[in-house]
């Protein structure tokens, strides 16, 4: 045994008190005449026995009491086999939320980890001084300590095996459920071998936790008052079976659907509900789970965004594609002449249709590559003439097509089938019924062939590619081999024309955002749309566009930075609280977004002990895995058997036992009861 303290044995010196007192009431004994001398001989003898002993008792006790009080002062201590230095001591409380888990009492893991946090620094020396690691407040003393445990939450940024690694404390205890989603083998690998790791598993019950993975579309194409299939895909990160799971999906703050789940442990099940949207507004939608413990994953946010109208612009002598696109709402069709060419309508177009141009001048060729590089689409169809050949190439090449080869004219084009399309082809998904009927192909007249290698959409009986796609920049370049002369093709008239054409515009519009996304993700990317007067200033705005992420009265200015039309929002860490977030410039919303709890906390399998000692393997000693045990007792043992036992609970008790030794003494041995003892004997 040692004493932390030994100054405090100096206190010893208080023993003479009691002793002092005891000498001072050794008084000399009255006599007294009595007629039966012999009978007050024998009762005077009994009674000074007694007044002695008591006296000398009573002095023990308190002697007895004061070596205590004394000893509970110097803190003794059993010392541990090797010493460690609790004074650089750390604990972190895993506070993420998969700890809503239900533990082995009707209390959650969270709360259990913050009970056995504080009996750690409650069962120390009076020199520990352990430091929580993921409060964010300084920590110097129990007192300081006790309160950042009181006010730890749960967080949804919180990582508990990354405070392994940011941590620098000679000891780190970390109480966690370690869920195998979070952890892995190299989480230990850039761990100091000098630094001693102490790992406590807080083990839940099992139960099950269903949760929406996403949700998505079909379509790309929102279009309003039309019905969408929403297609909701579930899974069920618990380790039990739920047998009925009600979910219920809400879109623009009404009830759209409802319907039930059943999924085993691991199963992911997708469901498909109708829906519609009925303004031009983005739509704001929820799905939302009934199941507990874990509830922070029970609603999950998603948008819709209603599609905007496709622009497309027609380049070329004579109209071909009017009647193809102006009779449909979803498009907005231009038709133009080369020479009069409205540059400000090309730089808006989705889609443009470049036909049969004599001559492709410089000033056009560059807009064409603009319009490819923010992500675009550029159909090109060859002029029959020869001296357009030259103008063409040099198209073919700005676009980054390479070169082309031209098939030497002939006074009577050759026309050739073209091949049945392939349905498998993406290009074609949905445009096809699931039975295919032979029927009559267009027959074409090639006027080039390229040398890169495209990707075929159409091709010609014999082989050669008739229709291909090339990706150029962010966008698409299809390119015909065929004019759409009468004399070199007959496509323009044909059924399969208006499938092609349309497949190619509804190709060219991108939805840049998606219906949802991670609080945990580091930036995300939008395409919002630029006012004329700002596009006169991009070189301004790419130095400050003036974003902001506004939820109720919460509003955060991320870092942002513009990349071409692109705007890279990176996501400030205070993001905490998954919701609906509007994007504003200045006073104008120019979007919503919605924001997610991380995926990985939705899975709740985890380590148990036996597999954490597994994972860590034996080649790292300063790793340790201490199972806690019920109510914390394996954890209180491994703490005695590191810091040593403390013993001065026990001085303590040793005292309060010699203070109810002498009050007994003094209730139980007054002479009234010795003498009522002597005369009942008499």
């Amino acid at each position: 045994m040692k004493l932390l303290h030994p100054w405090f044995l100096f206190g010893l010196a208080a023993i003479a008190i009691p002793i002092a007192i005891h000498l001072l009431q050794l008084r000399k004994p009255k006599r007294l005449l009595f007629t039966n001398t012999a009978f007050i001989k024998e009762v005077s003898l009994v009674t000074m026995q007694h007044r002695r002993l008591q006296h000398l008792l009573i002095m023990l006790a308190r002697v007895f009491t004061l070596c205590a009080l004394v000893l509970m002062f110097c803190q003794p201590f059993v010392p541990a086999t090797r010493l460690i230095d609790v004074s650089a001591g750390g604990v972190v409380v895993d506070n993420s939320f998969s700890m809503q888990v239900n533990g082995n009492t009707q209390s959650s893991l969270f709360q259990e980890g913050i009970s056995m946090a504080q009996s750690l620094e409650a069962g120390g020396r009076a020199d520990t001084r352990l430091k929580l690691l993921n409060s964010g407040k300084r920590v110097d003393n129990k007192v300081s300590y006790k309160v950042a445990l009181d006010e730890l939450k749960l967080d949804a940024q919180a990582d508990a095996a990354k405070s392994l690694v940011n941590t620098s404390n000679t000891q780190l205890y970390l109480l966690s459920d370690f869920q195998k989603s979070a952890f892995n083998s190299k989480v230990f690998e850039g761990l100091d071998s000098k630094r001693t790791v102490v790992l406590v598993p807080v083990k839940g019950k099992e139960t099950a936790n269903v949760y929406v993975d996403s949700v998505w579309v079909d379509d790309a194409f929102v279009r309003l008052r039309t019905n969408l299939s929403l297609h909701i895909r579930m899974r069920n990160g618990g380790s039990v079976e739920l047998s009925d799971c009600p979910v219920k999906v809400f879109l623009t703050g009404k009830q759209v659907a409802a319907f039930r789940v059943r999924l085993a442990a691991g199963e992911v099940a997708t469901s498909v509900v109708q829906v519609q949207v009925s303004d031009t507004l983005v739509a704001l939608g929820r799905v939302v789970t009934e199941d507990a413990p874990v509830t922070f994953d029970n609603t999950y946010y998603f948008t819709l965004q209603p599609a905007t109208n496709i622009n497309i612009l027609e380049i070329g002598a004579e109209l071909v594609a009017q009647q193809l696109y102006a009779n449909e709402s979803l498009f907005n069709y231009t038709y133009t002449r080369p020479e009069r060419l409205d540059y400000g309508v090309l730089r808006q177009a989705n889609l443009v249709l470049v036909r049969g141009l004599t001559i492709v001048d410089a000033g056009l060729r560059e807009a064409l590559r603009a319009v490819v590089q923010r992500g675009g689409s550029v159909v090109v169809v060859p002029s029959p003439l020869v001296g357009a050949h030259a103008s063409y190439q040099q198209l073919f090449r700005d676009l980054g097509l390479g070169t082309v080869q031209w098939e030497a004219a002939a006074a009577v084009p050759e026309l050739r089938n073209v091949a049945m399309p392939n349905a498998q082809e993406p290009f074609f998904r949905d445009v096809f019924g699931a039975r295919q009927r032979a029927v009559t192909m267009p027959r074409v007249a090639p006027v080039l062939r390229w040398a890169r290698t495209g990707k075929d959409i159409l091709r010609l009986q014999d082989g050669e590619s008739y229709l291909a796609g090339f990706g150029s920049g962010a966008g698409q370049v299809y390119v015909f081999s065929a004019p759409f002369e009468k004399a070199y093709s007959d496509f323009s008239t044909h059924a399969l024309f208006v499938p092609v054409m349309y497949r190619m515009a509804m190709l060219s519009y991108r939805n840049e955002q998606l219906p949802a996304y991670q609080l945990t993700q580091n930036s995300l990317a939008l395409k919002l749309p630029v006012e004329p007067t700002q596009a006169a200033r991009r070189t301004e705005q790419a130095n400050e566009t003036g974003l902001r992420l506004v939820k109720d009265s919460l509003t955060l200015i991320p870092a942002q930075r513009m990349v071409g039309q692109e705007v890279q929002l990176s996501l400030p860490e205070s993001m905490q609280e998954p919701g609906f977030y509007q994007v504003r410039r200045q006073n104008k919303v120019l979007t919503t977004l919605a924001f997610n709890q991380s995926k990985q906390e939705s899975e709740l399998a985890a380590y148990s002990a036996a597999e954490l000692r597994q994972l860590i393997g034996p080649n790292r000693p300063n790793i340790q895995v201490v199972e806690a045990g019920a109510d914390g007792a394996g954890l209180a043992r491994f703490e005695a058997e590191q810091t040593g036992q403390p013993l001065w609970r026990y001085c303590l008790l040793a005292a309060l036992l010699g203070l109810l030794a002498e009050v007994l003494l003094v209730r139980f041995g007054s002479r009234q009861t010795i003498s009522a003892k002597i005369k009942q004997a008499a």
